[in-house]
């Protein structure tokens, strides 16, 4: 479990700085500060015991996952901002490389023209070249605390191209493209689901609204006829 939570807050880049036992103490104080404010409560409203014990431990669950909750809503947040950043940021970097610059200094480059949790990143990733971490294992590091599928794609080919001596300035312009097409890809498989996110509301909200302005004076009529008579 302390695994997981450590890979988590890694995912997350931390939550409010605290650490695995940090953060499931906390997970621990919430539950039972909100398990001894209900059981309060419902002692004062004069509640049934077998009640009061059944929402406390209730109340109790909720408060032990309520910071796992918003954990996984902060990991979701920020691998959708660094999917949307990472075509931006290649960009940048494939020009800087084929300008003749190396790929540390593309990261330098990148680091002073841009901002961003995906720059960020790469720039956890350059300090660690520079006190001594090797390229491929930095890159590893990165990869493994994005933990998104684009991102592990592209450190995998730069890696690959260590490794085999291509040139990185031609394995930056393929992820370049290549990020940027799935960009696009995704913002029209959103657009295509736009018409059926909007159904229910249209159903449920608007239509009812529609049917009383359109039908609502043809119904006060009829009610109208049928009282006279």
């Amino acid at each position: 479990v302390v695994l997981s939570l450590n890979r988590k807050l890694l995912n997350a880049n931390g939550f409010y700085g605290l650490d695995e036992q940090q953060f499931l103490g906390l997970s621990l104080i919430v539950g039972i500060v909100l398990s001894v404010i209900i059981v309060d409560l419902m002692f004062i409203t004069n509640r049934p015991t077998n009640k009061t014990i059944t929402y406390g431990l209730f109340t109790f669950v909720i408060g032990l996952c309520l910071p796992y909750i918003l954990l996984e809503q902060k990991i979701a947040k920020r691998k959708i901002a660094l999917q949307q950043e990472l075509p931006d940021v290649l960009d940048l970097l494939t020009v800087s490389v084929e300008a003749g610059l190396g790929f540390d200094g593309a990261l330098v480059k990148l680091s002073e023209k841009m901002k961003g949790q995906m720059v960020d990143e790469f720039n956890r990733m350059l300090q660690e070249i520079r006190i001594g971490v090797s390229r491929k294992d930095a890159l590893r590091a990165l990869a493994e605390r994005c933990d998104v599928q684009d991102i592990s794609l592209f450190t995998g080919a730069l890696i690959q191209a260590d490794q085999l001596g291509v040139s990185i300035a031609k394995v930056l312009r393929i992820q370049s493209v290549d990020m940027r097409e799935k960009r696009k890809q995704r913002a029209e498989e959103q657009g295509m689901k736009a018409p059926i996110k909007m159904l229910f509301p249209l159903v449920f909200f608007i239509f009812p609204a529609l049917l009383i302005v359109l039908l609502g004076p043809a119904v006060l009529q009829i009610f109208s006829i049928f009282a006279n008579k």
